[in-house]
């Protein structure tokens, strides 16, 4: 009888779906919202203060916005733009295709006024593809703070 529930329990986990990684870091900058928002509401400005990014391509497919960052060293990630919003200083996008260790990914990155500066906070939600929910959860956790030191190093020098 132990057996048999052992075997259903085993089952049940294996047929059980993924569950969706979390990622969420943020960052606190010394300018006013509408100067940060400037360099991260443009679609394709990512390019201009990632440091893994080499370029950024926009392209229109089947009515959307997406595009394409060349990564440095080689490699690329197509994203789509699901929402972008001027007024809440928020855009939405997802992963099409990427050297990445997820799949189903969508993220957002917004800003926010906080006391004299903007708060600026990227989220993300994925299933790991390839690696474990740790691994996948350190390398998008790297991106986001190594996008926030590009984005602060982009704006203390306009």
């Amino acid at each position: 009888m132990r057996t048999l529930f052992a075997v259903a329990a085993t089952l049940i986990t294996l047929a059980s779906p993924a569950l969706a990684v979390e990622v969420t870091e943020s960052t606190t900058l010394p300018y006013p919202v509408e100067k940060v928002w400037q360099q991260i509401g443009p679609f394709c400005n990512l390019g201009t203060w990632h440091p893994a990014v080499e370029s950024c391509t926009l392209r229109r497919k089947d009515g959307a916005q997406e595009r394409v960052l060349a990564l440095k060293g080689g490699g690329a990630i197509e994203e789509r733009l699901l929402s972008s919003s001027a007024s809440s200083h928020r855009i939405r996008y997802s992963i099409l295709t990427s050297p990445l260790p997820v799949k189903d990914y969508a993220a957002s990155l917004s800003a926010e006024p906080a006391g004299k500066g903007t708060r600026v906070v990227w989220k993300a939600r994925y299933t790991s593809n390839g690696a474990s929910d740790e691994e996948s959860r350190k390398v998008i956790s790297g991106i986001f703070t190594a996008g926030f030191d590009g984005l602060k190093q982009k704006l203390a020098a306009q």
